[in-house]
């Protein structure tokens, strides 16, 4: 008996699942100043300094957090993810989904792919859910303490996750394995089984490339706010769009089982299809 296709589901993070940017909830709080003063501190030092904007927020993340006695190990980063505000329905749709996979003959596996920070997102309440979180992190001393960047996922360097889910090499120090040609028809999740649900222009790269190369994009955005969305339906660069509401019988939840359904008998055809090649193989002159 032939395994069960493996679907992924692949999200962006910040103003997708959760509300807002996840070091809004708490971290920047507990520095005394309003949000927005601090990103647009995290801007214009990026712009002065030629700075990678996400190399730049950590970096304001240490300094701030220093200036002010605030702890900075790891395990503190971890307890911010407590107070991180999700979506409506996100915390019963990995199950609900899981479910409708099974019954559909497939295995749903979700996966995070996120320029937020992956500390916090270890913390919180929907991180038990999935196989694989790739997200910025930092590097910590002998006394774990938190002392520069480990990694950091912007949006081009997004994609290369695709390629990891697609080949099943999730490690990401492993680049050997990652960078070795395997036949598209023996890759672990294959592009047409992949959906990517994000909010806004830094996921482009990877929604641009999962439609085009046979997969479903989704942008999804806040109640009364649809013009970024609506602008990459219109280039063409996602599938679909629709409010970021993940309850049972709304419109995105319609729409991934839809393509749940879609992608199950695509893959019991191009099984039935390498079926039969197979057994007419050296049969024909």
């Amino acid at each position: 008996m032939s395994k069960k296709p493996v679907i992924a589901l692949m999200y962006d993070f910040d103003k997708t699942l959760c509300t807002n940017d996840m070091q809004n909830y708490s971290f920047i709080p507990s520095l005394g100043i309003p949000t927005e003063d601090f990103w647009d501190e995290v801007n214009k030092f990026s712009k002065s300094n030629g700075m990678d904007g996400l190399l730049c927020y950590m970096y304001m993340m240490l300094k701030k957090a220093g200036s002010r006695d605030i702890p900075i190990r790891r395990e503190d980063f971890v307890k911010l993810g407590d107070k991180i505000e999700y979506f409506p329905g996100v915390l019963e749709w990995f199950d609900r989904i899981n479910k409708y996979g099974e019954e559909k003959g497939v295995t749903i596996e979700h996966y995070v792919i996120s320029s937020g920070l992956q500390e916090i997102i270890e913390g919180s309440a929907i991180y038990k859910n999935f196989k694989k979180t790739y997200a910025c992190e930092f590097l910590y001393d002998i006394n774990g303490v938190a002392i520069w960047a480990k990694n950091v996922v912007n949006f081009t360097t997004k994609t290369q996750f695709l390629f990891r889910i697609n080949k099943g090499e999730l490690d990401i120090s492993e680049v050997k394995n990652l960078n070795t040609y395997i036949p598209m028809e023996e890759r672990r999740i294959p592009f047409r089984n992949m959906i990517y649900i994000g909010d806004g222009m830094t996921d482009v790269p990877c929604m641009k490339l999962v439609k085009e190369s046979g997969g479903q994009s989704i942008a999804v955005f806040k109640r009364r706010s649809k013009r970024t969305a609506a602008k990459l339906l219109a280039e063409g660069r996602v599938n679909f769009i629709t409010e970021a509401n993940y309850s049972e019988g709304r419109e995105l939840d319609m729409i991934v089982k839809t393509i749940i359904d879609k992608m199950s008998v695509v893959d019991r055809l191009t099984e039935l299809n390498l079926k039969h090649k197979k057994s007419i193989e050296g049969k024909i002159d």
